[in-house]
């Protein structure tokens, strides 16, 4: 039994070695025909934007499935079904599900939790023309969105067809006028609440469209707000972020790092200066970059020699499990420690992706994460600095989930060995919650998480993985010292309201210095109150309100913004 298994691995795997293996570019047959390709009509998607807001996924968050497409490299791909299945259902686009099944069996991976779709393709790269998750009004409805895929290859072009079919839900395509975008899922990242980012080569793949069309497309489909872009890089052939950084959480980069002066690195490094000087993130705060080196290939060279792009950030989220790529011992073990240090708590597993990477790839290029039904979705800016001067440290947060929020608890100690203490949150006003961790004494470590259990008995932490890795703080002292009381500044900016006019929803950006309760509230010209649209205790930071135009009639409004003593208004008009 085992010499016939042994065999049999060996004869599918070179029959796999046999087969012409596209690379992650454009190979020379198909630059050839790059300008005349035109995608496959879809019937049953719909060509349109969903008809209310929606949320793009971000990674790190919960996932029902994890697709991958059988095209070669079963070596790899055998590896990440063996880690998924312990995370979620595994789809598997394939030719044959019995070769599959053979191929995993006599590597002795189990097969629990996986579905074949016995479906044409053309590439292992299913990060780049895979569906993308987004949900109606931040938690409802699940979609699937799709681009048209920057290769001309046609089935791969409409397998996010064949995997919205399969997860029963709808899909909305990016690909006829006005709405057509040519894009790609490994320069495309999202931190779930708004902010996306890809390399300029969105915007040259897409001449025939402004930049502001470009994002207007993303906002309809993905609800993504601001679309940062960054210059490309002179030595990565194919322009996709996913090869040299990697959002972990919405506040922290995990970025590629060459030597001084060597290959992209002086690039990579002006993009990210580029970033600290320009943005901040969700919750109005400076990024927090952490570095993790990019290997030379085997022969000790880098891709500006024509060594191999080597890179540790290609990694994927599958819930608790972080899976990345791995090439020669020496450099593996800093970059696993890197990882482990980053995400305590999760499973951080390695795949020797030695082979592969010659095709400008690795493990986040040949997987694409299926998001949850019914997800429980929490927003919270950690606490990055205390001090024992403050009586409490206040922890807010956004729960939300369609099946309605029955209550959620922060968990906090000093000590992880002695366990945990819970705090129930207060549920304030449009899904937020407010409690506070009492004060402690200077150069304490004070460790927290959050947990929220919905209606419909699901229970979510943040991060995930909970008390196995919870976020950590350190009480600074401040004894001693001279405290002198500074002049609270001006608290509240209201600072954009955009599109206005509008003609089905704006987003009116405001943001806080300190956090405060925020009320928003739309009234007609008479001083008629129409709308409430906030009551909430917001953290410091930048935050988004939408003003849906529903029930509502064309005409000129107030928009009013109330924080402690301040008060600001302007002009809202909607148009039908």
């Amino acid at each position: 039994m085992f010499w016939r298994s042994l065999i049999l691995s060996i004869f599918l795997a070179a029959n796999v070695m046999a087969q012409t293996i596209l690379p992650n570019g454009l190979s020379k047959e198909e630059l050839s025909r790059l300008q005349t390709y035109l995608p496959p009509e879809i019937e049953t998607a719909y060509q349109t934007p969903p008809p209310n807001p929606v949320r793009a996924m971000a990674e790190w968050e919960e996932l029902s499935g994890l697709m991958i497409t059988w095209a070669g490299y079963y070596d790899i791909l055998k590896e990440i079904v063996r880690y998924a299945q312990d995370e979620c259902r595994v789809y598997i686009v394939c030719s044959d599900s019995n070769q599959v099944k053979a191929y995993l069996n006599a590597n002795g991976v189990p097969i629990t939790r996986i579905t074949f779709l016995i479906k044409p393709y053309d590439s292992i790269w299913c990060r780049d023309y895979g569906p993308s998750t987004v949900y109606e009004e931040d938690t409802d409805s699940l979609f699937f969105d799709d681009w048209i895929y920057n290769r001309p290859r046609p089935n791969d072009d409409v397998l996010p067809a064949a995997m919205a079919e399969a997860y029963n839900v709808p899909l909305y395509q990016m690909t006829e006028s006005p709405y057509d975008l040519v894009a790609t899922g490994g320069n495309y990242m999202t931190d779930g609440l708004g902010t996306a980012f890809s390399s300029k080569l969105i915007l040259d793949e897409n001449s025939d469209k402004t930049e502001a069309e470009i994002d207007d497309i993303m906002y309809q489909f993905m609800g993504i707000d601001r679309y940062i872009k960054f210059d490309t890089l002179p030595y990565d052939d194919i322009h996709h972020i996913d090869m040299h950084m990697k959002l972990l959480d919405e506040e922290r980069l995990l970025v590629g790092q060459y030597p001084d002066g060597v290959s992209d690195g002086p690039q990579i490094e002006a993009n990210i200066q580029y970033l600290l000087d320009n943005y901040q993130t969700c919750y109005g705060r400076d990024y927090q970059i952490i570095r993790i080196p990019m290997p030379p290939d085997k022969n000790g060279l880098y891709p500006d020699q024509g060594g191999d792009y080597r890179t540790y950030t290609n990694s994927v989220f599958i819930n608790k499990t972080v899976i990345i790529p791995l090439y020669e011992e020496q450099y593996d073990t800093t970059a696993l420690r890197i990882y482990r240090q980053a995400l305590p708590g999760y499973r951080i597993v390695g795949i020797n992706c030695d082979d592969i990477i010659a095709l400008d790839g690795a493990i986040h290029c040949i997987t694409h994460e299926l998001g949850a039904r019914n997800p429980v979705f929490i927003a919270h800016a950690k606490i990055r600095s205390a001090t024992d001067q403050q009586s409490s440290y206040t922890v807010a947060a956004v729960v939300r989930s369609s099946a309605g929020i029955d209550s959620v608890l922060t968990y906090w100690t000093t000590d992880t060995t002695t366990g945990f203490q819970a705090l129930k949150m207060t549920y304030t006003a449009n899904d937020s919650f407010v409690t506070a961790i009492p004060g402690q004494a200077a150069n304490s470590e004070v460790f927290y998480y959050l947990t929220a259990f919905a209606h419909n008995g699901k229970i979510i932490s943040k991060p995930l993985v909970g008390d196995k890795g919870p976020w950590k703080f350190t009480v600074e002292g401040t004894s001693g010292m001279t405290m002198k009381e500074k002049p609270i500044p001006r608290n509240f900016t209201l600072q954009a309201i955009y599109p206005n006019p509008f003609n089905s929803q704006a987003v009116c950006t405001f943001s806080l210095k300190q956090a405060a309760m925020v009320n928003l509230t739309l009234y007609s010209l008479d001083g008629r109150k129409v709308r409430s649209l906030a009551h909430s205790y917001y953290q410091s930071g930048t935050h988004r309100v939408r003003i849906q135009a529903r029930n509502l009639s064309s005409g000129i409004y107030v928009l009013r913004a109330q924080v402690r003593s301040q008060s600001v208004s302007r002009k809202v008009v909607y148009l039908k």
